[in-house]
């Protein structure tokens, strides 16, 4: 039977960023954005504060763009703060390289099981589990299977080195999508 796990995101991701008034290297992204139109052109960004100082960054989302290039149901989001299209734009490879930004994930997801009794089975069982991303968080599959099998990581990476812990990807590293893995006890 193949069991289903969720890697789901609880709160934004702090932006990794040096501040300019303290030197501090994490923002805060509360979902606020500030748009600026000039003519026929539009600016947006996403507000972002240092988690030191409070300082105010922006992040850049569109730049000197034509106003009737953008779609409507975009400037509407962003005109009513939409805390969802932050998280989609903070995931967004061309505004993170635009920017120079990374994210720091550490406490912001959570590992869903779905309330599985595969630590009640006998030990002689095989659990099969495929693992789904909510959001592309980089997260190492050892710690994953270790929280979801109520196992230490040294534990787990020992039964990779035994071969009861088997994937198509590799388990060591960091993943941000969806993976399954097999574990013979």
């Amino acid at each position: 039977m193949l069991e289903n796990w969720a890697v789901v995101p609880t709160c934004l991701p702090l932006v990794l960023r040096r501040c300019h008034t303290c030197a501090s290297e994490r923002f805060r992204a509360n979902g606020k954005f500030r748009v600026n139109a000039n003519h026929k052109l539009t600016d947006a960004w996403l507000l972002v504060l240092c988690t030191a100082c409070g300082d105010t960054a922006k992040l850049t989302v569109l730049e000197r763009v034509n106003v009737r290039s953008v779609r409507p149901e975009l400037l509407d989001r962003m005109h009513d703060n939409d805390p969802a299209l932050a998280a989609e734009l903070l995931q967004d490879p061309v505004v993170r390289r635009r920017n120079r930004i990374a994210l720091d994930w550490d406490n912001a997801w959570r590992l869903d099981t779905g309330g599985s009794d595969h630590l009640d089975r006998e030990v002689s069982d095989v659990i099969d589990v495929s693992v789904r991303f909510a959001a592309r968080i980089p997260v190492r599959p050892v710690r994953l299977i270790a929280e979801g099998c109520g196992l230490s990581r040294a534990e787990a990476e020992r039964l990779i080195t035994e071969g009861k812990l088997v994937s198509a990807v590799r388990l060591s590293g960091k993943l941000s999508g969806d993976f399954t893995f097999t574990l013979k006890r």
